[in-house]
């Protein structure tokens, strides 16, 4: 084997629990969990000093970062965009646009194509929130894209990109069952997102394959009255559905820690995943991000106006530190939704997000103050 490598003294994060030993890789991919710390003989030894030894982070939702944006970026941005993340322990990432013109689809889904088919590429497909969503939930969207659904727009763009996994849309919309079934039938994740629905959009959106929600309590309601009758909002009826994964901003801002427990008491580890949803100014200088539309304040991005949260500063580290500092979600668990339960929801399980021989070698290093110390990518060290 080439390119031996094993890290030793370390706790191990496995699918049994956590393994003091160490962990054999060559060639980008996991070799062995060892319950011990012989060295394998010509392994070049990293030494985790008794750090957790966890598998990387999947990031299923971000804007950019380090001071690049994916929707209006380039090739370089992507690359440095991704490299920022990288070093705060996403190790697979999901390129993240938002609502734009099918034209700009077209030119960043070519740079997606392009950029995966590097091996040991980070990049695991392109995800588009938007533009099919509810402009009384637009948010950080820019009004003037959001559109319903159109299938002589969108049937190409899944034809001829293969890259595109994921799609966010409000499944009340005139035309997005069509949507979500065609998407389903073609093996890209429709995702509820930007939404007004109530119980029965759910329901029918769950039915033609909306499995999962984006960014879940952000940009959608809750209990509300229509007049002098209780109605239920898009909230409860997720709760409702066992089989309805979410993703949460876990910076404790987005999504308040409350919410976060509430979160974690009802989907648990496997319908929870954590997302950034980091912006260009996420993952490095928050002072570099100039887009006059946001403001940065109290770790968190805004609308300038302050009438609503955008995307967020943060980093997958900071949001496993979140959920266990401030939400009391055990380590074993934060490291699931960072890793696990986002690699089975985009259905890429069988390489990436646990520790276990034949897997890709991505891995991180915390100390115990769960402080990152470094960061393996497909056996390649970056930190």
């Amino acid at each position: 084997m080439k390119n031996l490598k094993q890290i030793v003294n370390g706790v191990v994060h496995t699918s049994l629990g956590w393994v003091k030993g160490s962990v054999v890789y060559a060639d980008g991919k996991i070799v062995e969990v060892k319950n011990d710390n012989e060295v394998v003989e010509g392994a070049e030894v990293i030494d985790a000093e008794g750090g957790y030894v966890v598998p990387g982070g999947v990031e299923l939702h971000v804007h950019g970062g380090g001071g690049h944006d994916f929707t209006e970026g380039d090739e370089e941005d992507y690359r440095k965009a991704v490299h920022a993340h990288l070093i705060h322990g996403t190790t697979s990432i999901y390129p993240t646009l938002m609502s734009t013109t099918a034209e700009n689809i077209r030119r960043t889904a070519e740079i997606c194509t392009k950029l995966m088919a590097e091996e040991g590429s980070p990049i695991l497909g392109l995800h588009l929130e938007g533009h099919y969503l509810s402009p009384k939930k637009a948010g950080a969207q820019l009004p003037d894209a959001i559109k319903n659904p159109d299938p002589a727009e969108y049937k190409p763009l899944i034809e001829d990109f293969p890259c595109i996994k994921r799609w966010d849309i409000a499944p009340e919309l005139d035309g997005a069952l069509e949507l979500g079934e065609y998407l389903t039938s073609k093996g890209v994740l429709p995702s509820i997102a930007h939404t007004s629905a109530v119980y029965d959009d759910v329901v029918k959106g769950y039915e033609v394959g909306y499995r999962h929600v984006t960014h879940f309590y952000n940009a959608m309601g809750g209990f509300h009255n229509v007049r002098e009758y209780k109605q239920e909002g898009t909230v409860e009826s997720v709760y409702l559905i066992d089989g309805m994964t979410v993703e949460v901003i876990a910076d404790g801002i987005h999504v308040p820690i409350p919410l976060l427990e509430l979160v974690y008491k009802i989907k648990g580890v496997e319908g929870t995943a954590l997302c950034t949803d980091g912006l260009s100014c996420s993952a490095g200088d928050e002072n570099m991000y100039l887009d006059p539309r946001f403001i940065i304040e109290n770790g968190v991005c805004k609308l300038a106006d302050r009438s609503a949260l955008a995307g967020s500063v943060a980093t997958m580290d900071r949001l496993i530190r979140t959920m266990v500092n401030e939400a009391g979600v055990t380590l074993f668990d934060a490291v699931r939704m960072s890793s696990e339960t986002p690699a089975r929801i985009m259905g890429v399980f069988d390489r990436k997000g646990s520790i276990k021989a034949g897997k890709d070698a991505d891995m991180c290093i915390y100390d115990a103050d769960i402080n990152l110390k470094g960061v393996i990518a497909y056996g390649k060290k970056v930190v």
